[in-house]
C-alpha cells in the first residue's frame, strides 16, 4: 500500500486500482490520497462518482468512465462491493455484464481511474476476471500489517505531520497501541503535536503520552513481579482496581498472557520462528514478541505450575470463596515466591 500510496503522491496513477481486504483503514487512506492528488476541490463535483455494485451493473459505471472529464483531465470512480470477483453467489441482486467489463479491462479510457474496493477477505482466483484485474490493475491488499510494514506505517504517518519518529519509539508505539490503525492514528496526531514540527518524536515521549491498554498493563505487571519488583506490580494493579477493571477481567487476561507464554516456549523449544509462531497461534507478531521476551525468564515446568495455580485462582473466584480483588493479589505473590524459587 505504501508503495501504492508514493506513486500516487507523484501523480504516477493508474487507470485500474483494485483494493482488497478487510483493513478499512488502509482502504480509506488510499481513497483519500486518491481523490487528492487526482482531483481539485472543484473538479471533484464534476468529474468523481462512486457506484455500489450490488445495486447498479458495472456496464453503467463503465459508460460513466468513458464519458470525457468536464473542466479537467481525468475522472475518478469508486466501485464498491465487486462481489463476482468472489466466490460468493449472490441471488435476486442486479445483473452485471461482465464481457463489457472484460474488454474495459483489456483497453481502459485513458482519461479515467476506476477503482474497484473489494473489502473482502479473499478474492476468487479461479476467476477470469479476477485473474484479468491483478495482470492489468495495480493491487492494494489491504491487510493487517506485519511488525516492519506496521514500523513503516507509523514512520510514514509522522511525516505526513511534519515529524520524524526514531525507530525505538515506532517499535514503542506499535507494542503499546497494537495494530488498530485508527488508534495508532490519533496516537500519532497527539505525538506530533506534542513534538512540533520538524522535531522527532522519542522513546520517552511515547511512553509518557501514550495511553497503555489493559493487556499492556498487565505485561508491565507480569515484568515487575518476575523482577522482584512487587512495590511496582502491586501498584499497576490498584491503579486498574482505581481505573474500574474487573478482577476476574484481569485474572482472565493473566491466564491469556501465560497461556501464549506457554505455548511460544513450546513452539520455540520446536525451531518455530516468531513469524511461523504468529501463524500458527493466530495471533499478532508483536504479541508473540513480547510472549517470547517473557518466555525466557520462565522454566517450562514453572509455566505449567503457573497455569495451575491461575486455574485454582479462578475457581476461587467463580465459588467465592475469597474476595476476588484478593484472589488475583494472592496469585501475584505466588508468582513472585515461585521466581524466587527459580533464581535460588
Amino acid at each position: 500500500m505504501m508503495n501504492i500510496w508514493g506513486k500516487i503522491t507523484k501523480k504516477q496513477f493508474s487507470p485500474l486500482y483494485l483494493l482488497y481486504g478487510t483493513e478499512q483503514f488502509l482502504i480509506n487512506e488510499t481513497k483519500q490520497k486518491l481523490l487528492k492528488n487526482v482531483l481539485s476541490d472543484t473538479e471533484i463535483d464534476f468529474n468523481f462518482s462512486s457506484y455500489d455494485l450490488e445495486e447498479v451493473p458495472v456496464e453503467t459505471a463503465l459508460e460513466d468512465a468513458e464519458t470525457f472529464p468536464f473542466l479537467g483531465e481525468k475522472r475518478l470512480l469508486f466501485l464498491y462491493h465487486p462481489f463476482f470477483l468472489t466466490a460468493e453467489k449472490k441471488t435476486g441482486k442486479v445483473e452485471h455484464h461482465l464481457k463489457k467489463l472484460e474488454n474495459y479491462i483489456m483497453k481502459p479510457a485513458p482519461h479515467a481511474i476506476v477503482v474497484f474496493i473489494a473489502d473482502y477477505e479473499k478474492l476468487d482466483e479461479r476467476k477470469k476476471l479476477t485473474k484479468l484485474l491483478k495482470k492489468h490493475a495495480v493491487i492494494g491488499e489491504a491487510k493487517q500489517l506485519k511488525e516492519q510494514e506496521l514500523i513503516g506505517w507509523i514512520s510514514d504517518r509522522a511525516s505526513q505531520y511534519e515529524v520524524k519518529i526514531s525507530k525505538q519509539a515506532a517499535e514503542h508505539l506499535a507494542m503499546l497501541g497494537g495494530t488498530n490503525l485508527m488508534l495508532l492514528s490519533s496516537e500519532i496526531e497527539k505525538l506530533a503535536l506534542y513534538a512540533g514540527k520538524e522535531q522527532e518524536i522519542d522513546h520517552e515521549m511515547v511512553d509518557r503520552l501514550v495511553a497503555k491498554t489493559l493487556e499492556q498493563n498487565i505485561f508491565s505487571l507480569v515484568d515487575m513481579v518476575v523482577q522482584r519488583k512487587m512495590e511496582e506490580a502491586l501498584r499497576i494493579y490498584y491503579d486498574l482496581l482505581k481505573l474500574n477493571e474487573e478482577p476476574i477481567k484481569i485474572l482472565s487476561i493473566l491466564a491469556g498472557q501465560f497461556r501464549l507464554v506457554y505455548q511460544s516456549k513450546a513452539l520455540l523449544k520446536k525451531g518455530y520462528g516468531q513469524q511461523q509462531i504468529a501463524s500458527f497461534l493466530k495471533v499478532h507478531p508483536f504479541r508473540v514478541k513480547l510472549a517470547m521476551k517473557q518466555a525466557n525468564l520462565f522454566q517450562e515446568a514453572d509455566l505449567k505450575k503457573i497455569m495451575t495455580l491461575l486455574a485454582e485462582c479462578d475457581l476461587q473466584m467463580k465459588t467465592g470463596r475469597m474476595e476476588k480483588s484478593m484472589v488475583v493479589e494472592m496469585f501475584l505473590f505466588q508468582l513472585s515466591h515461585l521466581k524466587q524459587q527459580s533464581f535460588s
